[in-house]
């Protein structure tokens, strides 16, 4: 062998070894994988199904789960870009047009879940638990906890949060995760937060109560997006069923 014939025959042993070693750990067949992926608001009925469904899972010899809680503009980018399977996302009614001409555009399927107006959650110990009726100066007074991710597509950012977050509110924490939400309002007495009605178990678990306010009469709509191409598996199936179930929980068998 020439010299240059001995360099490749030296980087061709080492790739042959590579290969070998590569049908090796693939000789095996894999377990079959079930792979099951969300995007959704953050909403206590959602996680509650999400959580019921988990427990349908645990016999899968091998299983991938992503449940991602975000808006609506990310939920619909997940399924388009990121290889999600669902999502669900949340708007005020006002912009029912705005998002079923987007969805449509991108050849996304969607269905209404449900339709509703906001409740007040609070502290079962602060000063407006026990109002018959709860004023915009009441509020005024007080903190709202909020989210501040919004997003309607062909409207400024600023256009929209002036539309969701009230200016006379003056005191404003934003916080994106649930569980934190809760232990603010829990221990905060003075605190609020505008949310969908939420299961009797979470009320009883942080020592929250619910009530309804006049001073928001918006209603908003949860839709449920899939690819208009992709097939539902056994997996969403199920997800679905624990949805429609923890909707009625939260909303009333009547919805």
């Amino acid at each position: 062998l020439t010299p240059d014939g001995e360099t490749f025959i030296r980087y061709a042993q080492s790739i042959l070894k590579q290969v070998d070693a590569l049908e090796d750990i693939f000789r095996h067949e894999p377990a079959e994988k079930v792979c099951f992926s969300l995007s959704a608001p953050r909403a206590s009925y959602i996680a509650d199904a999400f959580t019921r469904f988990s427990h349908r899972i645990n016999n899968a010899a091998a299983a991938e789960v992503i449940y991602r809680e975000t808006n609506a503009m990310r939920s619909i980018k997940n399924l388009l870009h990121e290889d999600y399977r669902l999502g669900i996302i949340r708007y005020a009614d006002t912009y029912d047009q705005y998002y079923k001409t987007m969805l449509a555009e991108k050849e996304l399927s969607f269905e209404v879940i449900i339709e509703f107006q906001h409740v007040l959650l609070m502290s079962r110990n602060s000063p407006l638990a026990s109002r018959e009726e709860i004023t915009a100066e009441d509020l005024n007074n007080g903190i709202e906890i909020a989210h501040a991710d919004p997003f309607v597509p062909s409207l400024p950012l600023s256009t929209v949060r002036k539309e969701t977050l009230s200016e006379d509110i003056h005191r404003r924490i934003f916080v994106f995760e649930r569980a934190s939400e809760y232990e603010l309002l829990a221990n905060n007495t003075g605190a609020f937060m505008w949310v969908s009605p939420e299961p009797a178990d979470i009320l009883e678990r942080y020592g929250l109560v619910q009530r309804p306010c006049a001073v928001n009469q918006r209603t908003y709509k949860d839709v449920l997006i899939r690819r208009r191409d992709y097939a539902l598996s056994e997996l969403d199936n199920l997800f679905i069923n624990e949805l429609c179930q923890s909707k009625r929980d939260a909303f009333g068998a009547c919805r």
